[in-house]
């Protein structure tokens, strides 16, 4: 299994049914239903993508306008401050088109990652103004930018921030400051990324005949920012960016139809999840590896040559900053090994040999494969600069602030963060951070977790029925891809793919047949191993395969695991069993077949003290699936029956408690004095008598 613990939805019947009757397919109205949506009025609500605001309903934003409209008259030179992740470049690249557009001298200031570090400086402002510039207009930064502001309006240079993040009590003294984030801004969508607030603001300055026209050639951009910086996609994100992909095939952007081509999508329809896995990382990869500039020059070259030329050079980017990654994910995997257990609520992992602009990625894969907030920091010259990433609903912001005596700084969002610390701290740092994750996670030590919006309905699935789910892109935080769990299937056959990287299974489930693919399966902890003839639970969403002109569905596996419902011969063992703890009678032949052999009772016993972790309880394990991995290395044709005979033996002689909870088990040995006969016990006597 890939996660311990699947959380399965049970939607509402009823709402099911009311779904249905307004219209929706089966598989959406499951989906609806089990995210909370109970009238075909409230889902239709929920599904919209035509939710706009009008942007002067921003604070400022007439402060803003004015203020640029002022420069554009003035023929000032303008420079526009952005920020070096997919929101911030393309924010940089709208903002720039336009005013260029509108016959401007642009400037234009990505810091360099590694070298400057996130938001605005001194040293940018002075040069810009140096260069000319009049007015400096941030995208995606400044909203905490006090003192830079002020250090501009000391050499005669405005500034205009517009920002999404978080604001802190005290604004920058700005001409205007528009943030939907402000405590006095009335604007009715906050979670709009920073090329959103971009694309308002060049809205705003356009004419009312101009608005449609301006979204067709900027909301490609937007959408782009939106999708990589994990925006919730709810209300007007859901616009900006199912609009904004929509008309990416059509772009006017020669950048643009480049990255496409040289992602393989150019000629087909582009998902939020195109958007997210294929098309950002390359952009990111560019201001990760201190190159943002590269990415930004894409997006704005009007050469289909030379923006081709620049796409190959960011695929190429993007695979080197793949083996950064994957070079730092396995340093960081041995240092985890070093952890003592009170040190793993939350991951606090350091080097002065890892890429600063490389970790956030890391800390994102390790947080999720050890169910745990990560916090990844890069040394240099005794300072650290660290990147986390959160899990579980875990705010960060709130346990940095607990933190903030042991740092330097930090700030971002509540799922991902920046923070610097000297290296001296850090094992304070560590220690306080794992003792407030863990009061505030209960005490309990963290399980890796699977949501999935329901158990999939019975019968086959058509492709009607998954073209229908659709209707719920773009996909991203507040609005996941839809997700099932098909429950006790058959694994007709498997076979591996691509030196076994890649499963293919073809899985049953009383009349219905699935295809279904797990892609980088990663080392799955299941005993027996999955093959085919066993039951199983999987979970997945579906999509549409075209394979040699033929589309069919197909299940794309999440997690796959031995089925949680006994087999019909795990049902009668484990009824033969109870039948002698009640103390009826047996036959001679089952007598037989239910009494261990003194190597099965030992080969149980070992496998039960291996299963043990460190603190030597099993907790929230569920039972069948640890009855069968005993039986499995009990091993023989009787290999389950005599494990859950030996369990119930050793429970009862003393050895072990073993509680079950549900379909849990919380299980652990007990101190025992002198020797203890299992022979002894009433269970064995009874088959004894019986054979």
């Amino acid at each position: 299994m890939k996660y311990e613990k699947w959380n399965v939805g049970a939607p509402d019947p009823k709402a099911v049914r009311a779904l249905r009757n307004a219209g929706f397919s089966r598989l959406l109205s499951v989906v609806l239903a089990a995210r909370g949506f109970a009238t075909g009025e409230a889902a239709r609500a929920a599904l919209r993508r035509d939710a706009f605001f009008s942007p002067l309903l921003m604070r400022d934003m007439d402060k803003a306008v004015a203020r640029i409209q002022r420069a554009i008259d003035a023929h000032e030179t303008v420079a526009v401050f952005g920020d070096y992740d997919v929101d911030g470049i393309t924010s940089t690249v709208l903002l720039t088109d336009y005013l260029t557009g509108r016959g401007v001298s642009c400037l234009r200031h990505i810091p360099h990652r590694i070298e400057e570090g996130y938001g605005l400086s001194k040293d940018a402002i002075a040069a810009l103004r140096e260069r000319g510039a009049e007015l400096l207009i941030t995208v995606d930064c400044g909203i905490t930018g006090t003192e830079e502001v002020e250090y501009a309006a000391s050499l005669g240079l405005d500034v205009v921030v517009t920002d999404h993040h978080a604001c802190k009590e005290q604004l920058p003294p700005a001409v205007a400051v528009v943030d939907p984030h402000r405590p006095d801004c009335p604007y009715p969508f906050k979670d709009l990324a920073g090329c959103g607030v971009a694309l308002k603001l060049v809205m705003a300055l356009g004419q009312a005949e101009e608005q449609e026209a301006l979204f067709a050639r900027y909301g490609a951009l937007a959408a782009l920012g939106t999708v990589a910086d994990v925006m919730r996609m709810e209300g007007e994100n859901r616009t900006i960016v199912f609009r904004g992909l929509e008309s990416l095939p059509r772009t006017e952007f020669a950048g643009l139809r480049a990255l496409l081509k040289e992602s393989g999508l150019w000629g087909s329809p582009v998902t939020s999840q195109h958007a997210g896995f294929i098309l950002a990382p390359r952009l990111n990869a560019a201001g990760r590896m201190g190159q943002a500039d590269l990415a930004a020059d894409l997006l704005e070259s009007r050469d289909s040559a030379r923006a081709e030329e620049l796409a190959k050079q960011l695929g190429a980017l993007n695979r080197k900053r793949k083996a950064v990654e994957q070079a730092i994910f396995t340093d960081a995997e041995a240092k985890i090994q070093h952890l003592a257990p009170e040190e793993k609520y939350a991951l606090v992992l350091g080097s002065e040999q890892w890429h600063p602009g490389v970790i956030g990625i890391v800390a994102s894969r390790l947080s999720e494969q050890y169910a745990c907030p990560c916090f990844m920091i890069r040394f240099k010259d005794g300072m650290g600069k660290g990147s986390c990433r959160s899990w579980g609903g875990l705010n960060l912001l709130t346990v940095l602030e607990e933190c903030a005596g042991l740092l330097e700084g930090y700030g971002g969002h509540t799922m991902a963060a920046g923070f610097s610390i000297r290296e001296e701290n850090v094992p304070a740092f560590r220690e306080r951070m794992n003792a407030c994750v863990q009061r505030l996670s209960g005490q309990k030590a963290p399980v890796s977790m699977l949501a999935l919006d329901a158990p999939l309905p019975s019968g086959p699935v058509s492709l009607e029925e998954v073209g229908a789910l659709a209707a719920l892109e773009p996909y991203g935080p507040g609005n996941p891809c839809p997700s099932f769990a098909l429950l006790d299937a058959e694994v007709e056959r498997m076979w591996l793919l691509k030196e076994g990287r890649h499963w293919k299974l073809r899985l049953r489930k009383d009349n219905a047949r699935f295809d279904a693919i797990f892609f980088s399966v990663p080392a799955l902890s299941s005993e027996p191993p999955i093959q085919s003839g066993i039951r199983v639970d999987a979970a997945f969403s579906v999509e549409r395969n075209t394979y040699q002109g033929v589309t069919s569905v197909q299940l794309r596996l999440l997690d796959i695991r031995p089925s949680r419902i006994p087999d019909r011969e795990e049902a009668a063992a484990l009824s033969l069993i109870e039948r002698v703890i009640q103390g009826e009678a047996v036959t001679r032949e089952e007598a037989a077949r239910l009494s261990p052999s003194k190597e099965a009772f030992a080969a149980c016993w070992r496998a039960l003290r291996q299963s043990l972790p460190g603190d030597g309880v099993l907790s929230d394990i569920p039972s069948l699936p640890l009855r069968r991995r005993l039986g499995w290395k009990v091993g023989g044709e009787n290999g389950f029956l005599h494990a859950c005979m030996a369990l119930e033996v050793f429970r009862e002689r003393g050895l072990l408690d073993m509680r079950e909870e549900g379909e849990a088990f919380r299980l652990w040995p007990r101190p025992t004095e002198g020797k203890i006969v299992l022979e002894d016990c009433p269970y064995l006597r009874r088959l004894r008598a019986a054979e």
